[in-house]
């Protein structure tokens, strides 16, 4: 080659990159605006969101597409692509012998990466638009790897409609993932871009059929004849194209943490996910108007979230369809309780059977009552619990603290927002304060995770936030009472109740505005919710009514496997305790153990019953006995010998509830006669005077208010005034105790004396 040959060369080289430089390629396009998919933890889409211009595009990578689609697109458009540089000569000199053949275009010749260079910058179809197509392609050539080039072909090719891409079409034609398609549906698949109105397999099939068909007969000696004679026996079915809807308030939520991802990829269980919403959707039906349901369900090896449903229906407007209830904040009602029973159990103020009053009480003016407007008497931290009874929660956590509690379940993961202004109080454990779904079933994780809470995790790359809730002992006991009863309930039916794997509690806000159910088995921790969003109350709705049974039919459907056997973790062993006295039944006299029971443990501790809240003194008192009666005797009054007696003393709020034969068992007896008159009883025991049970008081119009004259006969030493369980005020025996009463209703009286003597009246105030 001559100089100037060399020189002209090399002239036109510099001018066709100077060229290339200035008249870039415009690879920018392929970061045009794409729809967003969230899906779940195997592919599925939950939810999908056009792009600005309602296209719904979803890149994809190669390994996101079965190698069956690559194969046929590439054999049926563009066999030379992996070898030509952008133009394939050959096809375009067929192409141009069938257009001068034909007088007009038969075969257009273009490659793969002519067709990206369409997609990328649309050009009409003539000579002049073909060239330009050579060219940029040629461009594309220079700038991408061939499988860069595939991809974005995979990603922007024409689908029908608002469609672009491979995913998309596999997912709104086929319903499933590119990753999974057969022959037959990848055939078909590459076969749309050639025409995607007319080839759409939703509205013509017949057509997109014999597309198909075409494509599979050029795939001949790529695949074998038997699975192509097998892809041709296919129908072409396709579902209508729709949004997929999964999950849809997760979707959204996770939208807004990443607005700007292409794919979001969830924790979430597609077949977990549509069980939960069928469940839901079953009980709609005997849901009042304008009534929802939530539910949450996690993995507890991971606390990955496997199904998410914020409200009962997103189709139903009425139901406050958009108001994702798994984050709103609502009262708990009685859904914290056993967080205070396994905190109380690790800072030693209880075992699982120690004594508690379920009676009449008034806590510095606080007078919680029970669910069941009824009272038990004397109940263990077990039975409290499982019955959800109130005045004993409340007389545990005046023991331990309102404001500890609420910082100990801070430090454990769950915050709660207590009212405006308000400070942490007594009426935290009765729904006082306001959780919501997610920190609740974070929080109840820790009974099947070693005590160990954690945030509920919705990405699959999401860090692992964990907090210590309850030492592992305590999560071990609370999840037996809440599975089985505990030690006593095992002990009565078998641990029975042990047999269904799943320890759940409820819960009721005030006015019966919420109703919750939040459980644990051995893999799983689900909560549901079920009430108004705007705060309406649903008299009769209540946690154990609506929420556990559907609680219950959650863990049925994704739970089946029976429970592995669990046995106590280090620190935690059963022992024989006495009732009243809370402590071990080892070494003590019948008339220190007036009832034996087992309890379990922790760190080899049975703290004692706790201090009596009506009268001062020890739990243990000494009394003198007649040898000969066995009545009461002291010093100066007994006419010979007399015998110490050791006794343990029920709290005084609970005498009044012992059985009679209990009573008769563990109370001190009657004075002897000669002792009984120097205190002015008559031996018969303590009698309100004056005032008859049932009796009726009547004010004086609008004038002062009541006032009664109170008088007891029997009573020893110091005598105790209660008002519907609360004391008000304390008088020497003999000696009247004036009350008033400001406000009409039904009231009860008792009167108790040290030596565990009492009376009642229950009176009305008109």
């Amino acid at each position: 080659m001559s100089r100037h040959a060399r020189l002209a060369l090399a002239a036109l080289l510099a001018l066709l990159l100077l060229a290339d430089q200035i008249f870039p390629p415009p690879l920018q396009a392929r970061q045009a605006p794409q729809a967003q998919v969230v899906v779940a933890r195997d592919g599925t889409p939950l939810r999908a969101f056009p792009d600005r211009q309602h296209i719904w595009r979803h890149p994809v990578r190669l390994e996101d597409v079965s190698p069956r689609y690559i194969e046929a697109l590439i054999g049926f458009e563009d066999r030379a692509f992996w070898w030509h540089p952008g133009v394939n000569p050959w096809a375009l000199l067929r192409a141009g012998v069938l257009w001068l053949q034909n007088g007009r275009i038969v075969s257009g010749g273009s490659t793969l990466t002519m067709q990206v260079a369409r997609l990328l910058e649309p050009t009409p179809r003539t000579p002049a638009g073909k060239l330009r197509q050579i060219v940029r392609a040629l461009q594309i050539e220079l700038r991408c790897s061939k499988r860069e080039i595939l991809e974005i072909h995979l990603s922007l090719a024409p689908m029908g409609g608002v469609l672009e891409g491979v995913e998309a079409a596999s997912r709104a034609y086929l319903g499933k993932s590119a990753q999974r398609l057969s022959e037959s549906e990848a055939a078909l698949l590459a076969a749309l871009p050639q025409a995607p109105s007319l080839l759409r397999p939703d509205r013509h099939p017949e057509r997109a059929r014999a597309a198909r068909d075409k494509v599979l007969q050029r795939m001949a000696g790529r695949w074998s004849a038997s699975a192509i004679a097998d892809a041709r026996q296919e129908p072409v079915i396709a579902q209508p194209v729709r949004e997929p809807l999964l999950a849809p308030l997760f979707a959204e939520r996770l939208r807004r943490l990443q607005p700007h991802a292409a794919r979001i990829e969830s924790t979430l269980d597609a077949a977990m996910q549509q069980m939960v919403e069928q469940i839901l959707a079953s009980r709609l039906g005997i849901l009042p108007p304008r009534v929802s349901m939530a539910a949450l369900l996690i993995d507890n090896a991971t606390l990955e979230v496997r199904a998410y449903a914020g409200s009962a229906d997103f189709s139903d407007s009425e139901r406050f369809a958009h108001v994702d209830m798994v984050q709103a904040a609502r009262s708990p009602g009685s859904a914290l309780k056993p967080f205070l029973y396994g905190l109380a159990l690790d800072e030693g103020l209880i075992h699982s059977e120690s004594l508690l009053a379920d009676v009449p009480q008034s806590f510095a003016g606080y007078q919680p009552g029970n669910f069941q407007a009824s009272f038990s008497g004397p109940v263990s931290v077990s039975e409290a619990l499982q019955r959800s009874l109130n005045v004993p929660a409340v007389e545990v956590l005046e023991r331990l603290g309102a404001p500890r509690f609420v910082s100990l379940l801070r430090r454990g993961g769950l915050r709660l927002e207590l009212p405006p202004g308000a400070s942490a109080n007594l009426s935290v454990i009765l729904g006082g304060a306001a959780v919501n779904l997610e920190g609740l079933v974070g929080a109840y994780s820790a009974l099947a995770r070693a005590g160990v809470s954690g945030r509920p995790r919705y990405l699959a790359g999401s860090p692992l936030v964990e907090s210590r809730m309850l030492s592992e002992g305590a999560a071990f006991i609370i999840r037996d009472v809440l599975e089985s009863g505990g030690p006593v309930a095992r002990m009565v039916d078998g641990g029975i109740g042990s047999r269904r794997g799943i320890a759940w509690k409820t819960g009721t806000s005030f006015g019966f505005r919420d109703a919750w159910a939040v459980g644990v088995s051995d893999r799983h921790t689900a909560g549901v919710w079920v009430g108004r969003p705007d705060g309406t109350p649903n008299p009769g709705f209540f946690g154990a009514n609506i929420a556990a049974p559907l609680l219950l039919d959650l863990f049925a459907g994704i739970d089946d496997s029976p429970p592995a056997a669990r046995t106590p973790p280090p620190g935690v062993s059963s022992a024989r305790i006495c009732w009243p006295l809370g402590t071990r039944s080892e070494g003590l006299p019948a008339t220190l153990c007036h009832q034996q029971r087992t309890a379990w443990i922790l760190d080899d501790t049975a703290p004692p019953t706790f201090p009596d809240r009506l009268r001062s003194g020890p739990a243990r008192l000494t009394d003198h006995r007649d040898p000969a009666t066995g009545q009461r005797v002291r010093p100066g009054c007994a006419g010979g010998a007399m015998r110490a007696v050791e006794m343990a003393r029920w709290p005084a709020a609970l005498e009044p509830w012992l059985d009679p034969a209990l009573r008769a068992r563990v109370l001190p007896p009657s004075w002897t006669a000669a002792c009984s008159s120097g205190e002015g009883g008559s031996g018969d025991g303590l009698r309100i005077v004056g005032l008859s049970n049932g009796e009726t008081i009547r004010r004086a119009g609008d004038g002062p208010p009541a006032t009664l004259r109170l008088e007891a006969r029997g009573g020893e030493e110091e005598l105790i005034w209660l008002l519907n369980g609360r004391q008000v005020g304390r008088v020497p025996a003999r000696q009247a105790f004036t009350l008033r009463f400001a406000e009409p209703g039904s009231f009860q009286i008792t009167v108790l004396d040290r030596a565990g003597q009492h009376d009642r009246v229950e009176i009305s105030v008109r």
